[in-house]
């Protein structure tokens, strides 16, 4: 296909008119008049060799074609957009640029927060967006990352786009202050025994094949989508769950539980900020970067002595 053959203002038309069903609001849409849509209409369902809106009774339907480019037109206008609003050059004093990443709460409480605080020390009009991200982030990260500046998760769970590491965690083992079963130390026969609280997205995957390659499959009392919650999910009960050290600090100040040292070597939480690759080259990305990847470097330098939540052993 030769691109420079192609007008991109369709690209705009086709996105509008699979999202909106309708030639005379896609064009409101866009800016163009209703017989200017409709020009563009009959030019794609040239190029496509298909009707892509199909007339049933007063209002149009989507053609399996439509269906299938509804949500590639979506991404390919965002890319679009990213492309056209990157920069040469970038002064962190001045710029009101907004920045979006998606972060589990983990990430977020754990290293968004510092993030936010370097950010704003240098570039006081940047707007930082946090967004959780959906369950579908390992089936469609492409889709996901070209709506955003970057996604916080560690190793293990996505692969094949350009990443910087930021800092490294441990996996504890929680369990209520008063488990009537747990002493000081939990044994592999009570994970695979006793019931679980769990976080419910892809986060924790290492982990949890090491878990299934040890033979152990955690009969699941409670799924929750944060792992803020867990604690809470965990206290006055006979569940175990697995957290991260860092957020392990801040559970036992929250709720009457404890945390443990895993009986098992369980891998370490690497965590990345991954990004499309479309950012590559854009000077305030290249910037964002760098901060984030010295905001890691802090926290790894400064990792707590405090041992009021680090597990013994």
């Amino acid at each position: 296909m030769n691109l420079s053959r192609l007008d991109l203002n369709l690209v705009l038309a086709l996105r509008a008119l699979l999202e909106e069903r309708n030639v005379t609001r896609a064009g409101e849409r866009v800016g163009l008049s209703q017989p200017a849509m409709s020009a563009a209409l009959s030019r794609l369902r040239r190029h496509f060799d298909d009707e892509l809106l199909a007339r049933t009774g007063n209002s149009y339907e989507l053609t399996p074609l439509g269906v299938a480019l509804r949500d590639r037109s979506a991404t390919a206008c965002d890319l679009l957009e990213r492309v056209f609003s990157s920069q040469a050059d970038f002064d962190p004093a001045v710029e009101t640029r907004e920045f979006t990443l998606l972060a589990a709460d983990y990430g977020t409480a754990v290293f968004g927060a510092a993030l936010a605080r370097a950010l704003h020390q240098e570039a006081p009009s940047i707007r930082l967006t946090f967004q959780h991200p959906a369950p579908s982030v390992e089936e469609n990260t492409a889709a996901l990352l070209s709506t955003v500046d970057g996604l916080l998760m560690p190793h293990g769970v996505i692969a094949g786009f350009p990443y910087v590491d930021l800092h490294q965690d441990r996996w504890l083992c929680m369990v209520a202050d008063d488990h009537p079963e747990v002493g000081d130390a939990l044994t592999l026969d009570q994970l695979a025994r006793l019931p679980w609280a769990v976080y419910q997205r892809p986060y924790d995957a290492p982990a949890a094949r090491q878990l299934s390659m040890l033979g152990i499959s955690p009969r699941v009392e409670v799924s929750v989508q944060t792992f803020q919650l867990l604690p809470h999910m965990v206290e006055g009960t006979r569940r175990i769950a697995m957290i991260q050290e860092r957020l392990a600090r801040k559970a036992v100040r929250s709720a009457a539980v404890r945390v443990l040292p895993c009986p098992f070597e369980a891998v370490p939480v690497q965590e990345a900020m991954w990004w499309h690759p479309v950012h590559t080259q854009d000077a305030a990305h290249i910037w964002l970067r760098q901060k984030a990847t010295e905001v890691g470097a802090t926290l790894t330098g400064h990792d707590s002595d405090d041992g009021s939540a680090r597990a013994s052993g």
